[in-house]
């Protein structure tokens, strides 16, 4: 692994972990009112592409963050439609 494959990593890391709280906020709580749905929507759109993207090039940092990060999304668009 060369520096910037590290640097990825851990800004993969962090990045992913930073979002984590609030999927797990909301799976506790159950409480989706101060999630916007239109911003999740593009986000998620977003991440996909990113994911696609680092498929693309084969970067691992890419697509372990944005993989987790689709997931995670998704999960809060469906408590986000599930608890309106």
């Amino acid at each position: 692994m060369d520096f910037y494959e590290i640097v990825g990593m851990i800004a993969a890391a962090l990045t992913t972990a930073s979002f984590l709280p609030q999927v797990y906020k909301t799976w506790k709580t159950k409480d989706t009112e101060g999630l916007s749905l239109t911003m999740y929507v593009c986000f998620f759109i977003g991440i996909v592409l990113w994911l696609i993207y680092g498929i693309h090039i084969d970067s691992l940092p890419m697509i372990l963050a944005n993989g987790i990060t689709v997931v995670s999304t998704f999960f809060l668009i469906l408590m986000k439609l599930k608890h309106k």
